[in-house]
């Protein structure tokens, strides 16, 4: 798959045209920080927590006909099915599609990483790369959705007076669960590819 937005891998032996070391070296560290910054920058967490509450958003919509039902149902909340059904289908199913490409982007990103680093080295730049700060901030803001999301599961079992309101509720509670648990996922990750390539790879600070 194609990712126009990534510098591209470093190209074959045959085809390196590089003057020197010097230019070498500049043209690894250019393409390191940017992919840094792809893989670990806010502008990425703050996309996920967009298609988090767009997934929750969804569930709403695509469940809240259901109150509807039963002896006391809203039969006027039952007729908004036709409409409230396929825009909640179509955003959950959007959110969750676009959160598989982002991992599936992550993966390349990490990969062209790996293989940027490893035409030579540069402690100055490669320090670089160990981003503790911006993993440790990715952390604790992915612990936000998390209590959030857990806050609205079990407050809603506890307070729902239908199953329909169950539904709904805890629902939407497991989608911001599940959106910091991959923010969290993302940030251990970014920690276990640096302590994976520290045994003098990484220059020291």
């Amino acid at each position: 798959m194609s990712h126009p937005s990534l510098p591209p891998p470093p190209p074959p032996v045959h085809l390196r045209t590089w003057p020197d070391r010097d230019a070498l070296v500049a043209d690894r560290a250019r393409a390191l920080a940017v992919l840094s910054q792809r893989g670990l920058g806010f502008g990425r967490l703050a996309l996920l927590w967009l298609l988090g509450c767009t997934a929750a958003l969804g569930w709403v919509l695509l469940t809240l006909p259901l109150q509807g039902l039963g002896p006391q149902g809203d039969r006027m909340m039952l007729m908004t099915a036709p409409i409230l059904a396929p825009l909640g289908l179509g955003a959950l199913v959007t959110a969750v599609l676009l959160v598989v490409r982002g991992a599936r982007r992550d993966r390349e990103v990490y990969r062209r990483m790996g293989e940027w680093r490893a035409l030579d080295r540069d402690p100055a730049a490669d320090a670089g790369l160990r981003a503790p700060g911006r993993s440790l901030a990715w952390l604790l803001l992915s612990l936000v959705p998390c209590v959030l999301g857990l806050w609205a599961s079990f407050g809603t079992a506890a307070a729902a007076r239908t199953v329909q309101d169950a539904v709904l509720g805890m629902g939407a509670g497991v989608f911001l669960w599940v959106t910091g648990l991959l923010g969290a996922a993302k940030a251990f990750r970014h920690r276990r590819w640096v302590l994976g390539n520290a045994s003098g790879r990484f220059g020291h600070s």
